[in-house]
């Protein structure tokens, strides 16, 4: 019950505003609204953990401070933007093969910033969340492997659009848990560190969004197949490309964890 509590006092504290804000701010509300509730949470984390993790290191514990004898935090960021990168190219590559796509290579300064805003701030936000916070929580009472799981379904859940066809929403519930798995096995390769995960996820939301912004211009006549589900916001997760791109990621992180020296 912590984020729908922290998420209504946020959405609670904004209405005093709708008395001095103007129309055009006021529709802004929710986001106001939600960036609220994230300062909440970041406040009482530490104290969370402490509490209920019994844990006198929380922001090591929840991986934004990382391990003496781990990689550093901004080799781990960096490996995961590159890893981003990778995945976006993977994506795009058919598209442009397949003369759905043509590379312009424009980006606006406001686009630009718009998706390093994306990239760090929806990336830090919602792994402190989900591959943080959450999965932290699951673990105090399931097995790892559950907890694993459990995360990357609910993950998926929160982000599926369920106003879609019946196959469209599987594929995107199907790509966004394979994101959220190996977004969770990119942490215990980092050493527990969370920052793989922040330049990865940032990486693919912020990526994505300066693509469709100038950098590729998409055709309209894209199948679904390649391009995801969501119509003229799609999501390349869930497609048949996204989807093996991802399913090849997680079977090589397996691989490597499975070699990886035991703590």
């Amino acid at each position: 019950m912590l984020i729908p509590a922290l998420y209504g006092l946020g959405w609670m504290l904004t209405q005093p505003l709708l008395l001095v804000l103007p129309e055009t701010t006021a529709s802004r509300l929710s986001l106001i609204g939600t960036a609220l509730s994230l300062v909440l949470f970041v406040v009482i984390l530490p104290s969370w953990v402490r509490q209920r993790w019994s844990s006198r290191q929380p922001w090591r514990i929840l991986g934004l401070r990382s391990r003496r004898q781990g990689p550093s935090s901004g080799r781990c960021l960096m490996t995961g933007l590159v890893q981003s990168v990778g995945l976006l190219t993977l994506i795009s590559l058919p598209l442009i093969v397949g003369s759905w796509g043509r590379w312009l290579g424009e980006l606006s300064a406001a686009d630009a910033l718009n998706a390093l805003a994306l990239c760090f701030g929806v990336g830090l936000a919602e792994e402190l969340l989900f591959r943080g916070w959450l999965w932290g929580e699951l673990a105090q009472f399931t097995r790892p492997r559950t907890a694993v799981v459990t995360q990357a379904v609910i993950f998926s859940l929160v982000h599926t659009r369920f106003n879609l066809d019946v196959l469209p929403m599987l594929g995107l519930l199907v790509g966004l848990t394979l994101l959220g798995l190996v977004l969770a096995v990119q942490r215990r390769l980092n050493d527990g560190s969370l920052w793989g995960c922040v330049g990865l996820h940032g990486g693919l939301v912020g990526g994505w969004f300066a693509l469709q912004g100038g950098l590729l211009q998409i055709s309209p006549s894209a199948p679904q197949w390649l391009i995801g589900p969501g119509g003229a916001h799609p999501n390349p997760l869930g497609g048949l490309v996204g989807i093996a791109a991802l399913t090849v990621v997680l079977a090589l992180q397996l691989t490597a964890l499975a070699k990886a020296p035991r703590p």
